[in-house]
């Protein structure tokens, strides 16, 4: 059995990577762009972070749970895997990775490549309103969440770190569909990191309100359907 510091420990170290690979990929791309050498492109974006969320899965699900997202945390509260304080201290701990991984962005890459990106903060395309944002949002959260669930929440301990690999896939789905209109945020915690260090706060509460409810409503909608029986 884990204490509270070593759980809160794992989701900060988790989300720290989860958003400090995210960034670096979209201005590893932007890089790569501006020289003319070619470009990752969306896929290889969407890989970074569907990647880096499996392999984070696999290393820390057994201390913490592996949520490195508020969206999760608050999944696992309304199905009450996870008590109100402990919830708030998870998210407590996302947030302040999310925000540490994208100053030390900031720091290791050069002003002239993450500024013109925004650090990879997300916001609406043009002609996107805000209920589309949340409804888009919401719905690929809800889908994360559900696989989340299904894949490693709700899964046997043995097949949890397995499992990892398609709460990735899904991950990695909803980047490519996502990132066109939203920027395919799902982590309330990273868009408020890299909104911090970019100072770029378009339409803001959206990742937030979307990611949220995609969150409650994908982790109810698998406990009711499917959570087994204790």
């Amino acid at each position: 059995m884990y204490r509270i510091w070593q759980k809160l420990l794992a989701e900060f170290i988790g989300t720290f990577f989860l958003v400090f690979f995210s960034i670096g990929a979209i201005c590893t791309d932007a890089s790569l762009r501006s020289s003319g050498a070619g470009s990752s492109g969306l896929i290889g974006i969407a890989l970074v972070r569907g990647v880096t969320f499996a392999i984070l899965i696999c290393a820390l699900v057994h201390v913490s749970g592996a949520h490195f997202n508020p969206a999760i945390t608050i999944g696992c509260w309304v199905t009450r895997k996870l008590g109100s304080v402990s919830a708030l201290f998870y998210c407590t701990a996302q947030i302040l990775g999310a925000i540490l991984a994208a100053h030390a962005v900031a720091q290791f890459v050069p002003d002239q490549v993450w500024r013109p990106v925004l650090m990879g903060t997300p916001d609406l395309s043009a002609g996107f309103s805000r209920t589309q944002g949340i409804f888009l949002e919401g719905l690929l959260t809800l889908f994360l969440v559900f696989i989340f669930f299904g894949a490693v929440a709700e899964a046997k301990d043995s097949l949890a770190r397995s499992g990892g690999f398609a709460a990735g896939l899904a991950l990695f789905l909803g980047v490519i569909v996502g990132s066109p209109y939203t920027g395919a945020s799902m982590n309330p915690a990273m868009a408020l990191g890299t909104a911090i260090v970019a100072r770029h706060w378009n339409d803001h509460g959206v990742y937030w309100a979307g990611p949220l409810l995609g969150g409650v409503i994908g982790a109810w909608l698998y406990h009711i359907l499917f959570a087994r029986e204790s």
